[in-house]
């Protein structure tokens, strides 16, 4: 009157980390592609040319 119970989770566990693999990939592929977008439209700052004067501090 017992019944077997199927302790095999390999297919489940397979499934599971494609779907979280895949899930990873897509989600590096946009971060990607929005850090070149944003590198494109933003300038870099450009340096300060020396001036010749001192620097003043406090």
């Amino acid at each position: 009157m017992t019944k077997k119970i199927d302790k095999n989770w390999a297919g489940p566990a397979a499934l599971a980390g494609a779907a979280i693999g895949s899930a990873a990939i897509a989600a590096a592929l946009l971060f990607s592609k929005s850090r070149k977008d944003k590198a494109k439209t933003e300038p870099k700052p450009q340096p300060q040319a020396p001036s010749g004067e001192k620097p003043e501090t406090d």
